[in-house]
C-alpha cells in the first residue's frame, strides 16, 4: 500500500506541474504572447503523456493490490489504505478537476482568440474587395478604377 501512496503523491505532483503550465499559457494568451505557446504545448504534451502514463501504473498496481481499474478500484484501494491513502486521493480528485477546468478555460480562450482573428479576416477581405481590385486599382462605384500608383 506505501507504493500506491507514493504513486498517488507522483501523479499529483505531475498534476501540479500541468496546472503550472497551463497558468502560463493563460498568460501567454492573455497578454498576447503568442510566441511562447509552441513551447507551452510541447510542456503540456509531455506531461498529458505522463500522466496517462501514471495513470496505467496506478491501475496496474490497484489490480496488484486486488482491487478493480478504474474509478471504482481506486475509491476501494483508497479506503482500504487509510487516512493518508484516502487523503492523497482525495486531493488527487481535486487536482484533476483543477486542470481539467483550467485547461477548458485556456481552450475557451484558444477559441475567442480563434473566432476574433476569423472575424478580422473576413471583415478586412470583405473591405478590400469593396476599394481595391486585384490590381490595386481603387474602384468607384460604376465599377472603374483609378489607378493610385504606376507600375
Amino acid at each position: 500500500m506505501n507504493t500506491l501512496l507514493a504513486h498517488l503523491q507522483a501523479e499529483a505532483a505531475c498534476i501540479e506541474e500541468f496546472l503550472g503550465v497551463l497558468d502560463r499559457e493563460a498568460k501567454a494568451m492573455s497578454g498576447a504572447v503568442f510566441t511562447d505557446l509552441a513551447a507551452i504545448a510541447g510542456q503540456k504534451t509531455r506531461l498529458l503523456d505522463r500522466m496517462a502514463e501514471l495513470d496505467q501504473q496506478r491501475e496496474a498496481l490497484q489490480t496488484a493490490l486486488g482491487f478493480e481499474p478504474g474509478r471504482a478500484g481506486a475509491d476501494a484501494a483508497a479506503a482500504a489504505g487509510g487516512a493518508d491513502m484516502q487523503k492523497a486521493w482525495s486531493e488527487l480528485l481535486v487536482l484533476a478537476v483543477e486542470a481539467r477546468s483550467h485547461n477548458m478555460r485556456n481552450g475557451s480562450m484558444v477559441y475567442a482568440h480563434l473566432d476574433f482573428t476569423q472575424q478580422a479576416l473576413h471583415f478586412l477581405q470583405a473591405s478590400a474587395q469593396l476599394f481595391y481590385g486585384p490590381d490595386g486599382v481603387r474602384k468607384t462605384q460604376t465599377g472603374s478604377g483609378t489607378r493610385l500608383a504606376a507600375g
